[in-house]
């Protein structure tokens, strides 16, 4: 074997030439792997000898994909494009041995193969539509021709990589080999094709009919999926370029159209939300070898909605689950959800019964809380009222074995008072699951006052675990996101009193992209949550509409009307106690602005976020986003409330905040923090 260089060599097996890509961790398609490959494939075609050449890669997988970080550097390196132009052009057989994944550059490296085999627990597929760019090498030509123009839109639109099974239905693996046998198998193949005198298969030459149909159908049955979002849609544009140009042209549009999102915002958010996302785990007074505790039973306490969701996501991580409720009735009707919540799973084909079997097997129903004594983690989700959970905790203390983690679903109240109910507060932390608590991939991690370290790192190893994102926060009044959604509330509130109706309100926060406004969102919620009809006094909206019977959307009139499939219209009930309530509290309404009703909504949340900043109640900007991003609905493609506060400059945040606070008052008093940023002319991020 010869070192062509650091990570690429070249050896030969007969006539058969293998180059081997050895570029830890994923082989990603960096300047050196480019350089090693073009140099490579330049000496095994020069080679008499070599009748064929072989592509794999050592380490856990094929090529991964580019490296994002060289994205907006200084270009270095052998071109992408040359280099897998000079592959296809081969004069002999080329072969891709695929296992691990070979995904967006890497899948465009194999496309350009003669020949693709692969392992049976292979992936293959075009992600980069989830970082806002579109494959960029030539994906989008090469990939229609030989799986279809439908297969190649859903894979290039959607990102989801396909099972090496699913690739070679579709045309797209020549041949399946045996998992451990790929190097010996991949070399038999290449000599079968030699001595079978095999053609060069070059994707590029396969015909492929224009179908502007399909693509009408496409644009309309994604539209809601798609909307504001430029990197499907300029894939889909890319994907009709080639059913309709010859494919150098093609590839000349697809550059032009992967230019305009490469320089693009949304692409620069996809591409912080990537690296966020992994920034959130690292804790920096938690150091990454931090040894963790066990967690092989765990306890959870009330077996409603928040109970059984949260349970669910441990038994999917095959973690047995004691769930305890005080009456039989609601205990039977928690365990009756969540065997209807996975047979309903198994019904979309998405689980077998017996894995809702063996899930619902993992679970053990109980009314005892001494049931919990030898479970290694134990989290509540009572109702959120500190004296309920104050004293169950303090009853807990005495029936958990010691080293046991303690934990509360609370998504407001300090933790820190929970925990002095117990002989142990460094074993207290706090597991703010979102709801639906068995979909939504947030998982706030509260540390407390007197949190160990183990217990934090514990808790981030374990969100990883049950398929959560975990951001770390401090104890403060509603933690991160939910403290930042008080701003929007209150503000969205206010806004409707002065003269907007609840449905434009919603509609400019829908237009930005949240998959819905606040006022829908209590109609989902349900309006009577937390109001109680004895206390109410008509002084609110939400009180009114409660008193008149409107509960959101399970009583059909909230908000908005519903129609019997919920589907929402603009209520005239709605608009008159609205506006009876204005004139009993002399409120003249006015014209408001969606820009003003945008700035007021959005503004004050991002305020907050600096406030929470300020108080070291976050760690990061970025975690702050990514509790936003996947708690509640923040599109990602605008990266963040405080990556949005960057792009569009602190300075014009803070210029509007000290407008809104001589108008409105010191709900809009600007953080410290944004005026000391504002005035150095530096964005959160360089925090």
């Amino acid at each position: 074997m010869t070192a062509v260089n650091d990570v690429v060599d070249l050896s030969n097996e007969g006539e058969i030439a293998v180059i081997t890509v050895n570029s830890p961790p994923v082989n990603a398609l960096g300047a050196n792997v480019r350089d090693g490959l073009a140099a490579a494939f330049e000496k095994a075609i020069a080679d008499a000898s070599a009748k064929a050449i072989v592509l794999i890669c050592d380490g856990r997988t094929f090529i991964a994909g580019a490296d994002i970080t060289e994205f907006g550097k200084p270009p270095r390196g052998a071109p992408l494009g040359e280099v897998l132009n000079a592959i296809e052009a081969a004069p002999k057989p080329v072969v891709a041995a695929i296992h691990g994944t070979a995904l967006g550059g890497g899948l465009e490296t194999a496309l350009v193969a003669h020949y693709r085999v692969a392992v049976p627990s292979a992936k293959v597929g075009l992600p980069e539509v989830k970082i806002g760019l579109l494959p960029g090498a030539g994906g989008t030509q090469r990939l229609p021709r030989i799986v279809g123009v439908e297969k190649a839109l859903e894979m290039i639109t959607g990102g989801d990589p396909i099972s090496a099974k699913a690739a070679a239905a579709a045309g797209l693996v020549d041949e399946i080999v045996e998992e451990g046998k790929l190097r010996e198998q991949a070399i038999a193949f290449a000599k079968k094709v030699v001595a079978e005198n095999r053609p060069l298969k070059k994707v590029r030459d396969l015909t492929i009919s224009p179908a502007p149909e399909i693509f009408a159908a496409f644009a309309k049955a994604n539209a809601k999926k798609m909307r504001n979002q430029m990197a499907p849609q300029n894939c889909a544009k890319a994907v009709e370029a080639a059913t309709s140009l010859p494919f150098d042209d093609g590839m000349k549009r697809e550059r032009e159209l992967f230019s305009e999102l490469v320089t693009g915002d949304q692409s620069k958010a996809l591409r912080y939300v990537f690296f966020a996302e992994r920034e959130a785990a690292k804790i920096p007074d938690v150091p990454a070898d931090t040894p963790t505790r066990p967690i092989k039973k765990v306890g959870m306490i009330g077996a409603g909605t928040m109970g059984g969701g949260i349970s669910m996501n441990f038994l999917n991580a095959g973690i047995p689950v004691t769930i305890v409720e005080v009456q039989k009735e609601a205990l039977d009707r928690g365990v009756g959800v969540i065997r209807k919540n996975y047979e309903n799973t198994a019904k979309r084909g998405r689980l077998t019964m017996d894995q809702v079997e063996e899930r619902m097997g993992l679970l053990t129903p109980s009314l005892n809380l001494e049931d919990l004594a030898d479970c290694d983690l134990v989290i509540e989700a009572v109702f959120e009222l500190m004296d309920i959970k104050k004293e169950l905790f303090g009853k807990l203390d005495k029936i958990v074995k010691k080293g046991a983690i303690l934990a509360s679903n609370t998504s407001y109240l300090n933790i820190d008072e929970m925990a002095a109910m117990t002989s142990r507060p460094e074993d207290f932390i706090g597991l703010h699951f979102f709801s639906p608590a068995n979909v939504m991939r947030l998982l706030e991690v509260v540390r407390g006052e007197k949190t160990q370290k183990d217990v934090i790192a514990t808790a981030m190893q374990l969100a990883k675990k049950i398929g959560k994102v975990g951001a770390l926060v401090g104890v403060c009044h509603g933690f991160v996101g939910n403290r930042m959604l008080f701003q929007r509330t209150r503000e969205a509130n206010k806004l409707v009193d002065e003269g907007a109706m609840p449905w434009q309100v919603d509609k400019v926060l829908y237009d930005f992209g949240l998959p819905m406004g606040p006022f829908a969102m209590g109609d989902l919620a349900g309006l009577d949550i937390g109001w109680k009809a004895e206390a109410s006094t008509s002084s609110t909206i939400r009180e009114c509409l409660c008193e008149a019977g409107r509960r959101g959307q399970k009583t059909g009139a909230g908000y908005y009307d519903y129609d019997e499939n919920r589907n929402a219209s603009p209520s005239p009930v709605t608009e008159k106690i609205i506006s009876d309530l204005r004139a009993k509290k002399g409120i003249t309404p006015r014209a408001i602005s969606d820009q003003e009703i945008f700035e007021r909504t959005i503004y004050p949340m991002i305020n907050e976020g600096a406030k929470i900043l300020e108080e070291g109640k976050a760690i990061r900007a970025s975690d702050i986003d990514i509790v936003w991003l996947n708690g509640y609905g923040w599109p990602a493609y605008r990266g963040g409330p405080m990556f949005y506060a960057n792009l569009v400059g602190l300075k014009t945040v803070l210029d509007k905040m000290k407008e809104f606070q001589a108008k409105y008052g010191d709900d809009f008093k600007p953080s410290a923090l944004l005026e000391k940023l504002a005035a150095e002319g530096k964005t959160f991020s360089d925090l």
